[in-house]
């Protein structure tokens, strides 16, 4: 049996965040960045807001790669490096083994420990399969090191799940760039990437501000995370969550709500916010089949193949895109 490969890239700069997170809650319109969302309980959370009756996109994109794997196996090159972006438990990734062969697999989130139980795991049940765990902050730059394969073979990158929507369209647009790059210079490479479809407000709304209340304990789970990191006196008990969509931006956005007049202070600074005033914290961005499509062009692919959950994909709720590197 074959052993994983890991190779830590990204390392925290840990001043740098500090002054990231401070400069954000200093800023006119106070905001944060949606990875600082994700601390170790903020993860486990998101894991829980996927399980919600609200929450559509997990389970309509499952559904659209049981219905269509086939025909996204047909289009695909085989015997590919699979390079899985923002993998995390490498599930989705796994459920494609079997329909697309492919001949190496890389897995990339910001941190190889995230990633190490899972490879392990998938090896023993692919002793063949050749596996690499890469630690790397793809977010800022997708540049890939020359262990994740030889440009020469063909690539699969595989950006499941939507998270395309936390990028504004410029950010979208650059990430896409980098993105047709990293497909290298075989022909047949291409991205197989999970969009979220713009559709009724209140479903959007919803998926963001549950019945339950999990998405605003994630949201709120937040503030002893910014504690932690700035040395902040933020308090869950005076800032409350908000979810709304934003029509004229065509997105999802996430805020915390000051209950009442306060001032956060921390080690050489403070910030005095009124009572409603906000926490900007998450954009998700929602786009149409159409207007996805192009931008994927832009980016230098050539037009996408769509699948969604309805049989007119202009009319989908969710869709997942093949589009050539050429």
């Amino acid at each position: 049996m074959k052993t994983p490969e890991f190779l830590q890239i990204h390392h925290d700069d840990h001043a740098a965040i500090r002054d990231e997170l401070i400069q954000g809650l200093s800023a006119p319109k106070a905001h944060t960045s949606p990875k600082f969302l994700y601390d170790a309980l903020g993860s486990r959370l998101f894991e829980a807001i996927t399980e919600l009756p609200e929450y559509y996109p997990t389970r309509t994109e499952a559904a659209i790669f049981k219905t269509h794997g086939a025909a996204m196996a047909a289009c695909v090159p085989p015997h590919a490096t699979l390079i899985d972006l923002g993998a995390g438990n490498c599930n989705k990734a796994a459920a494609l083994f079997d329909r697309f062969a492919p001949k190496r697999y890389v897995a990339v989130d910001i941190s190889v420990d995230f990633l190490r139980g899972a490879l392990e795991c998938l090896q023993r049940q692919y002793p063949e399969l050749d596996m690499m765990g890469i630690g790397l902050d793809f977010s800022s730059s997708l540049r890939l090191p020359a262990q994740a394969g030889s440009p020469q073979d063909p690539r699969i990158l595989f950006y499941p799940g939507s998270s395309i929507g936390n990028f504004t369209p410029e950010q979208a647009l650059s990430f896409l760039q980098d993105a047709h790059q990293a497909c290298g210079s075989a022909s047949h490479s291409g991205l197989l990437i999970g969009v979220d479809l713009v559709k009724d407000h209140a479903e959007l709304q919803a998926a963001y501000d549950d019945a339950l209340g999990v998405t605003a304990a994630f949201n709120r789970n937040l503030l002893p995370h910014i504690n932690r990191v700035v040395g902040s006196d933020l308090r869950l008990a005076d800032w409350r969550h908000l979810a709304l969509f934003n029509p004229k931006d065509s997105r999802i956005e996430m805020h915390l709500l000051a209950n009442r007049d306060l001032t956060v202070t921390w080690p050489g600074g403070s910030r005095d916010f009124a009572k409603d005033e906000r926490i900007h914290t998450e954009n998700s961005y929602k786009w149409t089949v159409a207007s996805f499509s192009e931008l994927l062009q832009q980016a230098g692919f050539a037009k996408p193949q769509v699948w969604t959950d309805a049989h007119d994909p202009a009319h989908g709720r969710f869709a997942v895109m093949w589009a050539s590197a050429r």
